[in-house]
């Protein structure tokens, strides 16, 4: 069974997962890296040219294939995975989802200067995020089996919280539903 992290974008899904990646021996995947790999550009440009439903479509597409894997990963998302049905259900049912949840004042201060997320360009970031957590937020919500802040803790912590809770939970499976907070 996987490890799935989701939240918003800058949560930490990538730099935790890092951590995490190695706390349990296990290849990171990330989403968009791969989403990437498979079109040929930036998600930057991709989404330019395209569209953010054609963007969505190969997420999905990518998504269903990384975890369709034997091999068991930790997979960072992208920050909007979660807004197709179908994505969510997929999520939950091949890996344990942690939502790293941070609040979006926090995660403005960690994006300032990154010119890498399409929906951070050229709109005032602080109320992106929070239009983003208002539409994801019950989503990360719906779709997590554990929900844990990432404000109050540094990187490492909560790659070692995730792995012990991983560890308590029986490895790398899930529990069979509700979400917990810690």
């Amino acid at each position: 069974m996987h490890i799935a992290l989701v939240g918003l974008p800058g949560s930490g899904k990538s730099t935790i997962g890092r951590q995490l990646a190695r706390l349990c021996g296990v290849e990171l995947v990330d989403v968009d890296a791969q989403i990437e790999a498979q079109l040929g550009c930036s998600i930057k440009d991709y989404f330019a040219s395209h569209g953010e439903q054609a963007f969505r479509d190969a997420e999905a597409q990518v998504l269903a294939r990384l975890l369709g894997r034997a091999q068991p990963c930790v997979l960072a998302t992208g920050g909007g995975a979660v807004l197709r049905a179908e994505n969510r259900q997929a999520l939950r049912a091949c890996s344990t989802v942690f939502y790293l949840q941070a609040q979006p004042e926090a995660i403005a201060q960690r994006l300032r200067g990154d010119t890498t997320r399409p929906l951070m360009q050229g709109v005032d970031a602080l109320q992106r995020l929070r239009d983003l957590l208002q539409v994801r937020g019950p989503l990360y919500e719906e779709v997590a089996h554990y929900t844990i802040d990432t404000q109050r803790q540094s990187t490492a912590q909560v790659a070692r919280k995730i792995r012990m809770q991983v560890e308590m939970a029986g490895g790398m499976q899930h529990p069979s539903s509700g979400a917990q907070d810690f």
